[in-house]
């Protein structure tokens, strides 16, 4: 029997995205665009997930640049990697704020092997997307931030929700990292697909980060509040 690590690494490497894309958006996959990811990503999960044990499931957006976009690990970028996981990385030390909040919130919880046991990280959409600006600067772009991008991955996104699900997923309570589109999106999907009982939002670590740092702790107690509550 596969552990739940085998079957998170499968799962990431059959990830891939054919449709056609709104003109001037380009689909994010760190699994095909740096070969490396494949090996670094499996080195976290083989860490954290060799076991049979089913988990919650947490969703974020999609992959941001320099997050999971380097290391093919939600919510990690590498100086997380580094210095929470000791797992090296060899390439620039980028920094991610939502990863800066996330790791926080891990110690507080008793650590990345404490965390982990119990919880699985992706994203509603396990692809992320760029969009090039007019001074050809390339910037993070959300699954839901046009009507035809939503509509071009829809379907991606429903496959790859049931694919994760039959990783060892607990269907009860699925926590969502934001509380405006994201969830409202998550939320459709599930009424129509019944994936989980409950989805549990919870603001998104990069908007508590960039407009809520004052309140941080606050921020810090829900979350930890809300994934004690499943336990």
């Amino acid at each position: 029997m596969k552990t739940f690590a085998e079957k998170v690494i499968a799962f990431n490497r059959q990830l891939s995205f054919s449709g056609k894309l709104p003109q001037g958006i380009r689909i994010m996959n760190p699994f095909t665009e740096n070969m490396d990811i494949h090996r670094l990503s499996s080195l976290f999960y083989n860490k954290y997930y060799s076991d049979q044990k089913s988990r919650s499931l947490i969703l974020g957006i999609n992959p941001g640049r320099f997050g999971a976009g380097i290391t093919g690990i939600p919510f990690t970028d590498p100086k997380r990697l580094i210095e929470k996981c000791n797992i090296p990385f060899d390439g620039p030390p980028a920094h991610e704020p939502s990863s800066v909040f996330i790791y926080e919130m891990i110690e507080s919880f008793g650590g990345s092997d404490a965390f982990y046991e119990k919880f699985y990280i992706n994203s509603v959409c396990p692809l992320g997307f760029t969009q090039t600006g007019k001074n050809g600067k390339e910037t993070n772009y959300n699954y839901y931030d046009s009507k035809e991008l939503t509509g071009a991955v829809y379907r991606f996104i429903i496959e790859n929700i049931k694919k994760q699900i039959a990783l060892g997923i607990e269907r009860h309570t699925c926590f969502c990292f934001g509380t405006g589109k994201n969830e409202k999106f998550l939320r459709q999907l599930n009424a129509e697909n019944g994936f989980f009982k409950e989805i549990v939002a919870l603001e998104h670590p990069r908007f508590i980060m960039q407009y809520k740092s004052k309140s941080k702790q606050v921020y810090l107690d829900k979350y930890l509040s809300a994934f004690r509550s499943v336990l």
